[in-house]
């Protein structure tokens, strides 16, 4: 199957999963958001690939979701709909049978961010940008991102980095446990690909029967994240403080909230 926005790749028991626009820097418009959530469903099915590589075309992994796509008058983004595929992707990726790679550079923000945070294992590269920054423009995060921020790290930290929207390079994700590995500039692709032949040599099947265990017991309270989710994004949409943000993401300057 081809899609418009991402590109993937079998080699036998590999998939590569490439977003690909990158004159956007892989932000996520409805288009791309469909297609990734198509594409994790079409994987849930194929028993051939045990490992799925994600990477990013260009100079970022996901810059997050496409605030110019929100705001074009011509063909507005129902958000009702976007988080439908939202929590379709996020509720796919974290019940693959497959062992998942994010191997990041550049930005991986918002909704990239929470893509990364639900792969098995995430490489970046010492300058990556990584950032749970919906607070920016007054909205929650969504792709379950407040489920994988706190599997990592724990309530008191995720919560700290969801109100802070800090950006940390990849040193930093490092030490308070959200990554796996730190490389240098320009070789998160290459050891990604070291890592998942490494994986392909490995007794594997024991490797994700494993994965199943751990996460079949955590499906329903993913389920239940991403409703909430879903429904505090809608609301969100309609605050005034939402609105304040993404104006002053157009023109360029630092917002003034009200928490209204």
């Amino acid at each position: 199957m081809s899609y418009q926005t991402v590109k993937l790749e079998k080699e036998g028991r590999l998939a590569r999963l490439t977003l690909n626009r990158p004159e956007a820097m892989n932000s996520m418009d409805g288009v791309m958001m469909g297609e990734l959530a198509d594409v994790f469903e079409s994987l849930k099915q194929d028993i051939t690939v045990q490992v799925l590589l994600i990477q990013g075309a260009g100079r970022a992994f996901s810059a997050g979701g496409d605030i110019k796509a929100m705001l074009d008058p011509n063909n507005p983004m129902e958000i009702g709909d976007v988080m439908g595929d939202v929590s379709r992707l996020a509720r796919a990726l974290y019940t693959l049978p497959q062992i998942t790679i994010a191997a990041v550079h550049g930005a991986a923000a918002g909704l990239g961010f929470s893509l990364v945070l639900g792969c098995d294992y995430i490489i970046a590269e010492e300058d990556s940008k990584l950032a749970m920054n919906f607070i920016g423009i007054g909205l929650v995060p969504d792709g379950g991102g407040h489920f994988f921020l706190k599997e990592r790290v724990g309530i008191p930290k995720a919560k700290n980095l969801i109100w802070s929207g800090k950006v940390m390079n990849g040193n930093e994700a490092l030490a308070i446990g959200l990554i796996e590995e730190v490389v240098t500039i320009g070789r998160a692709a290459e050891y990604g690909n070291a890592f998942a032949d490494k994986l392909l040599s490995s007794p594997i099947a024991t490797m994700l029967a494993s994965k199943k265990i751990l996460h079949d017991q955590k499906t329903k309270e993913l389920d239940r994240i991403l409703e909430l989710e879903s429904e505090t994004q809608v609301a969100m949409h309609k605050t005034a403080d939402h609105q304040e943000g993404i104006q002053a993401f157009v023109e360029k300057r630092k917002p003034v909230f009200t928490g209204k």
